[in-house]
């Protein structure tokens, strides 16, 4: 073979080579693309389905407010009612909302308690900071470096970061037990109460909090109360609900739509109540 055979099946050699790690790098590209517009077609469906369900949520839960307000009826407990909407069966559930702990209105001792039980703060730590709390929803100057002496209100629970004192990882443990909305309710319908909240409520105690569920859970008509703070509780109803509409979205997922609601205070929108809050969440179908 000479010289110029030998550099001409080299350089055929080459290009084969060059077009074989084109090709490679196509199908990977190719492979990536159909993986992205894959998941993108899945996240558009699941988005898709999440709507439709808060959709359906949405009017089961308008339905069931129409009925506590034709039957004027108050509520003091948390219950459930079975909605039939679009050819789905929804379940709702309704709380008053003064099963949660009001920022605008708790005292300083149930502050501090929430600060500790739920917060994980020693007690000390859980009193200084309540104090720091109350000051600054108090309007004391010094709370706030001196801007001003006028009482604040909290508007959200994220309000808690303007605290001093109070950390972001803190804030997210209080925040699931508490309520910027509340007006007026110093203490808590533990009736109402999620988990969390009895806990503060029975000072960290998580076995008499799990009794108290079973038995509340179990229609009792008298839970047995002790082990819980009485200067805490105030088993009173509210005007102000939380509502939760758990829709089938999926095979095997549940779209969970919640709305904070006040009843009476919606006629300026066209309806008897007015949404104070909204989100969505999707979670695993039970059973």
């Amino acid at each position: 073979m000479d010289g110029r055979s030998f550099t001409s099946s080299r350089v055929r050699g080459m290009a084969l080579v060059a077009v074989l790690w084109i090709v490679a790098a196509l199908s990977v590209m190719a492979t990536g693309l159909t993986a992205t517009v894959k998941d993108q077609i899945q996240a558009v469906s699941a988005e898709r389905q999440g709507v439709e369900a808060e959709a359906i949520g949405d009017a089961a839960i308008d339905l069931v407010l129409q009925q506590l307000l034709v039957g004027n009826t108050t509520v003091s407990s948390i219950t459930i009612s079975n909605v039939s909407y679009a050819g789905q069966e929804v379940r709702v559930e309704v709380a008053p909302l003064n099963g949660l702990i009001s920022l605008n209105d708790a005292p300083e001792p149930l502050m501090a308690a929430l600060l500790q039980v739920a917060g994980g703060l020693s007690q000390g730590e859980a009193q200084a900071l309540a104090h720091a709390a109350v000051e600054w929803r108090d309007g004391i100057p010094a709370a706030a470096g001196g801007a001003g002496s006028q009482p604040r209100m909290f508007e959200t629970a994220q309000d808690l970061l303007l605290v001093p004192g109070f950390t972001y990882l803190l804030y997210e443990r209080l925040a699931p037990l508490v309520s910027a909305d509340l007006r007026g309710a110093s203490r808590v319908n533990p009736l109402a109460a999620p988990p969390g909240v009895l806990r503060v409520l029975a000072g960290g105690n998580t076995g008499r909090v799990d009794q108290f569920l079973s038995q509340r859970g179990g229609g009792s008509a008298a839970p047995d109360f002790s082990g819980l703070a009485p200067a805490f509780m105030d088993l009173s109803g509210s005007n102000m609900l939380r509502l939760r509409a758990f829709v089938g979205s999926g095979a095997d997922k549940t779209t969970i739509l919640t709305r904070d609601v006040a009843l009476d205070q919606g006629h300026a929108y066209g309806v008897p109540w007015r949404d104070l809050r909204r989100w969505r969440q999707t979670a695993e179908a039970e059973g």
